[in-house]
């Protein structure tokens, strides 16, 4: 995927409309104020934001935000993060209560070198999610130059990261995009060895995609969360009432086949006969006894995994290994983001991505510890498919 840097272009006395990623979480004050709950994406995107300015540019940034379906919905608006915005960087933010039309057209033109407008929830348009010509061509006429810094939202070909990007002759990746592009070709085309993957989550059928391909580059592959009930159950080994998924046991079967040791899975688990933070938290061997689930990985797969980890030289990591939300099922997934720290120290190269474990090690305090956490989950688990994004081809196009 051939592209250029936003440090490539000539952007002095242009109108540059970036493509961020704001879509955050908000809060609500006890006196109704609608406020910024975690400003992580926001302050990701500012060294772009901040670099246009000061090549001489206006800025004029589109994003989306929650999932309003082509309605106007005033929860999802996006004047409290252009506020915060203003707050953060100390700028004053033009907050247009429009995406593309007359009225929004007539602001662009006026923007003077230095000057921000940040539109209204690109997700108001109900043609920006089927990439309408409509909308592609209103978001083109604000602009000389697009710039693409929402790497999470790079996998939709919508009107906000392809439709517009097509129609602007000058276009390039913002300084997030390309350090997600740059990482995740790190791990997939040139990783230092032994290269260690964690893969969790719920299903077998979700992680498909990612485990195949990363068999193709890992020499260790460690399994954990829901998912791995469906492997050993798979192995004939007993799960209990442990969530798996029956109709993908032949599937489960087929990928270790394939991979041989190279796949790891749990040899102890937390469980519990309820899916409840207040019910007993019992250790169990590999076969989780009748009438119990299990909820995270045991004290011997702990320090199984752990150990692989801290001997890696390159780590990627995607999904928890149980419910770390409840505490008495959270150790496994913490005692990774651990590994990972520690690896990280000793030289290794480690990669998080995916909204879950995200959150997991920003709950642990551990986030700025690591190589890398990534800002998208669904695109990078597409790219770690082999899958091409919709929102990178169009800036090469």
């Amino acid at each position: 995927m051939k592209y250029l840097a936003v440090t490539d272009l000539n952007l002095a006395g242009k109108r540059v409309l970036i493509r961020v990623d704001f879509n955050v979480p908000l809060s609500t004050a006890p006196n109704g104020t609608i406020t910024v709950a975690d400003d992580t994406r926001i302050r990701a995107s500012l060294p772009t934001i901040r670099y246009v300015l000061q090549a001489g540019a206006s800025v004029i940034l589109v994003s989306h935000l929650g999932r309003p379906d082509g309605q106007e919905v005033a929860k999802y608006s996006m004047a409290p993060v252009g506020r915060y915005l203003a707050g953060i960087t100390g700028l004053p933010i033009i907050i247009s209560p429009e995406v593309i039309g007359e009225q929004v057209e007539a602001i662009s033109r006026s923007l003077a070198p230095g000057e921000i407008l940040l539109l209204e929830n690109v997700r108001f348009e109900p043609g920006e999610t089927d990439n309408s010509d409509a909308v592609s061509e209103g978001l083109a006429r604000l602009a000389d130059v697009y710039v693409n810094d929402a790497f999470g939202t790079a996998h939709r070909a919508h009107a906000s990261t392809t439709g517009a990007a097509l129609l602007i002759k000058e276009k390039a990746a913002g300084f997030l995009m390309q350090k997600e592009l740059d990482t995740l070709k790190k791990v997939t085309q040139d990783p230092d060895h032994p290269f260690v993957a964690i893969v969790g989550g719920a299903k077998v059928s979700d992680k498909i995609g990612i485990i195949e391909s990363l068999l193709q580059h890992v020499d260790e592959l460690l399994i954990g969360g829901a998912m791995a009930y469906t492997f050993l159950k798979a192995k004939g080994i007993e799960t209990g009432i442990s969530l798996t998924e029956d109709d993908k046991l032949d599937l489960a079967r087929n990928l270790m086949a394939r991979a041989g040791n190279r796949i790891k899975l749990p040899i102890d688990h937390i469980c519990a006969s309820a899916f409840s933070e207040t019910a007993p938290a019992h250790n169990s061997n590999i076969k989780i006894p009748s009438g119990f689930m299990g909820l995270d990985i045991g004290p011997k797969t702990i320090a199984a995994y752990s150990s692989s980890i801290r001997q890696a030289k390159t780590v990627i990591w995607n999904g928890p290994m149980g419910v770390f939300e409840m505490k008495p099922f959270s150790k496994g997934t913490f005692a990774i983001a651990e590994a990972l720290v520690h690896a990280t120290f000793e030289g290794a190269f480690t990669v998080v991505g995916g909204g879950d474990s995200v959150a997991a090690i920003v709950m642990a305090g551990m986030s700025e510890n690591v190589s890398h956490v990534s800002t998208g989950g669904g695109a990078m688990l597409e790219l770690l498919e082999g899958k091409v994004l919709p929102g990178v081809v169009a800036l090469g196009s």
